[in-house]
C-alpha cells in the first residue's frame, strides 16, 4: 500500500470516527493525559494550515516494513526541511521499531515492548543523536492502562540528572481526572504541575485544566448530529484580563465533502473544504481571514491535494 499527497497547506479531514480514538466513549480505558480533549483540539486543529508546501509519502513493503518521507517549506519564511522514517513490527514478540532521521541530521530510534509483561503494559526506549555536534538523549517512556485508569511516567536522562515525566488518568461514569508533573532532579524543583477535570457521554465532552496554577482553559464539544460537530474553547492567564476564545465547527455536507469553520477573539476566521473526487483522491481547500484586516491583506489560502492507492 502506498500513499502519496502534496499541498500547499497539507490537512487532514477526518469523516469517520476511529475506534481506537482515545476519547471514543466506547473504550472503558481512559485517555491519556494529553488526549483529554482531543474531540474539542481535532475541531480547532484539523482541515487548518497555511502558508506550506509539502509532501507526503508512505509505502509499505511485502515484508511488512512502513516507509514515510515528508518534504515542507514554508513560504512566509522560506524554509525547507523533510524527514524519513521506517516502522517494523513483530508481533509475535509485541515488539516495535521506529527510525528517523530529519534534515536537520537528526537520527531518532525508539523500540517498544507492548502486552508482553503484562496486559496494558507497554515500555519504549527512546535514543536520539546529531552526528554534527555529537549530542546524544535518551529517555525511557513507561505506560500503563487498564478500565478506569492510564498512567504513564517518563524518565528524560540528562548529564546534569534526568527529568522525570509522570502524568495519571482516572475515569469512571464519564468522569476523567487527571494530574500531570515534571520533575527536575539534578535541581529538585518541579517544572510542572498540571492538573484536568472532564466528564464526556457519547454525544457532549467537557474539559477544565489548571496549568503550573497560573494558565487556565477549557473545552466544550458537542456532537448535534450525525453531520455537525462543534466546539468552543476559553484560555486566561491569572493576573491578566486578556481572556481568549474561539468557536469551531465541522460539518459533512455529504459522503464525500465537509467544510470546517472557526473563529477566535481576535477575529482571525478559518475556513477548510475537503472533497473527495474518487476512491483515494482528495482535495482540500483552506482560508485564513484576518477580520479586523480585511482591506489591508496579510489573509492566507491553501490548497492540499492527496492520491492514496
Amino acid at each position: 500500500m502506498s500513499s502519496v499527497s502534496w499541498a500547499h497547506t497539507h490537512t487532514h479531514i477526518h469523516t469517520h470516527s476511529d475506534p481506537r480514538d482515545p476519547d471514543d466513549c466506547t473504550m472503558a480505558v481512559p485517555p491519556s493525559y494529553s488526549d483529554l480533549g482531543k474531540s474539542a483540539k481535532d475541531i480547532f486543529n484539523k482541515g487548518y494550515g497555511y502558508g506550506i508546501l509539502k509532501l507526503d509519502i508512505k509505502t509499505k513493503s511485502q515484508s511488512g516494513v512502513e516507509f514515510a518521507t515528508s518534504g515542507s517549506n514554508n513560504t512566509d519564511t522560506g524554509k525547507s526541511g523533510g524527514h524519513l522514517e521506517t516502522k517494523y513490527k513483530m508481533k509475535d514478540l509485541g515488539l516495535s521499531f521506529n527510525q528517523k532521521w530529519n534534515t536537520d541530521n537528526m537520527l531518532t530510534t525508539e523500540i517498544t515492548m507492548e502486552d508482553q509483561l503484562a496486559q496494558g503494559l507497554k515500555l519504549s526506549l527512546d535514543t536520539s543523536f546529531v552526528p554534527n555536534t555529537g549530542k546524544k538523549s535518551a529517555k525511557l517512556k513507561t505506560g500503563y492502562k487498564r478500565e478506569y485508569m492510564n498512567v504513564g511516567c517518563d524518565l528524560d536522562f540528562d548529564m546534569a540528572g534526568p527529568t522525570v515525566h509522570a502524568a495519571a488518568v482516572l475515569g469512571y461514569e464519564g468522569w476523567l481526572a487527571g494530574y500531570q508533573l515534571a520533575f527536575d532532579t539534578a535541581k529538585s524543583k518541579l517544572t510542572q504541575n498540571n492538573f484536568a477535570l472532564g466528564y464526556k457521554t457519547g454525544d457532549f465532552q467537557l474539559h477544565t485544566n489548571v496549568n503550573d496554577g497560573t494558565e487556565f482553559g477549557g473545552s466544550i464539544y458537542q456532537k448535534v448530529s450525525s453531520k455537525l460537530e462543534t466546539a468552543v474553547h476559553l484560555a486566561w492567564t491569572a493576573g491578566s484580563n486578556n481572556t481568549r476564545f474561539g468557536i469551531g465547527a465541522k460539518y459533512q455536507l455529504d459522503k464525500d465533502a465537509s467544510l470546517s469553520t472557526k473563529v477566535n477573539n481576535a477575529c482571525i476566521v478559518g475556513v477548510g473544504y475537503t472533497q473527495t473526487l474518487r476512491p483515494g483522491v482528495k482535495l482540500t481547500l483552506s482560508a485564513m481571514i484576518d477580520g479586523k484586516n480585511v482591506n489591508s491583506g496579510g489573509h492566507k489560502v491553501g490548497l492540499g491535494f492527496e492520491l492514496e492507492a
